[in-house]
C-alpha cells in the first residue's frame, strides 16, 4: 500500500480511526472500501445478525448467515487487509451511548436504514461531540446513480444521497445505488483525512 499510495499518504490513512454506525448495505460496503484503502483502525457498531435478505446489497456471504454482523464483517475485513485494526461493539446505538462509544474516533460515518436513528446520531454528534459526521439520505431504488451527491451541510456535517429516494414496495434498497452511496461516504472520509474535506460539495 505504501507503493500504491506513496509513503506520506499511506501514513495519514494508517493513523486514522473511523467509526461506522450500522453494518448493513451502507456500513458493510463502507468498511470494505476503507480496509482496502489501508485505514489504520475501524470501529464497527451494530447489534444485528446476517440474514438471507441482507445478501442483495450487503457485503456478506452465504456462510455468514446467522452470524453477528460485527463478527462476520471483522472476518471479512481481515481477509481484505489483515493489517487494519478492527474494534467491534455488538450493541444497539441510542442517544445515551453514542458519545461514549464514538468518543475516540476521528470521523463518524452514519450508516443506518432507520430515519429516526439517522437523525438521532447526527443530533448527538453535532450537539455534544467534536467529530465530523458523514450521513446519508435517499439511496433506495434504481434511479440514476448520478443523483447521489455529497453535500456539505456545515464544517462537521456532510450528507450523501439524493435526499428523496425512500424504500417502498417495488423500489427497495438495492445493491447498485447503496454501494454507490457507501463509496461516496468512504471516499469523503478519505478526502477529509488527506485533504481536510476541502472540496466544493455545494
Amino acid at each position: 500500500m505504501i507503493s500504491r499510495h506513496t509513503p506520506n499518504t499511506h501514513k495519514k490513512l494508517k493513523n486514522a480511526y473511523i467509526g461506522i454506525a450500522g453494518l448493513g448495505g451502507l456500513g458493510s460496503n463502507i468498511a470494505a472500501s476503507l480496509a482496502r484503502m489501508g485505514i489504520g483502525k475501524l470501529l464497527l457498531v451494530d447489534y444485528d445478525l446476517v440474514e438471507p435478505s441482507n445478501l442483495n446489497r450487503q457485503h456478506y456471504f452465504i456462510k455468514n448467515i446467522g452470524m453477528k454482523k460485527t463478527e462476520a464483517l471483522e472476518k471479512i475485513l481481515k481477509e481484505i487487509n489483515p493489517y487494519v485494526k478492527v474494534k467491534t461493539k455488538n450493541i444497539f446505538l441510542e442517544k445515551n451511548n453514542i458519545k461514549t462509544i464514538f468518543e475516540k474516533v476521528d470521523i463518524i460515518i452514519e450508516a443506518f436504514d432507520n430515519p429516526e436513528s439517522k437523525a438521532e446520531i447526527v443530533n448527538v454528534v453535532l450537539k455534544d461531540m467534536t467529530q465530523i459526521i458523514i450521513a446519508s439520505s435517499g439511496v433506495a431504488g434504481y434511479y440514476s446513480c448520478n443523483l447521489i451527491k455529497t453535500k456539505k451541510i456545515n464544517d462537521r456535517f456532510y450528507l450523501i444521497g439524493d435526499e428523496f429516494s425512500e424504500a417502498k414496495p417495488g423500489c427497495g434498497l438495492m445493491s447498485p445505488r447503496v454501494s454507490v452511496a457507501a463509496n461516496h461516504q468512504a471516499n469523503l472520509a478519505i478526502n477529509i483525512i488527506l485533504n481536510g474535506g476541502d472540496e466544493n460539495y455545494g
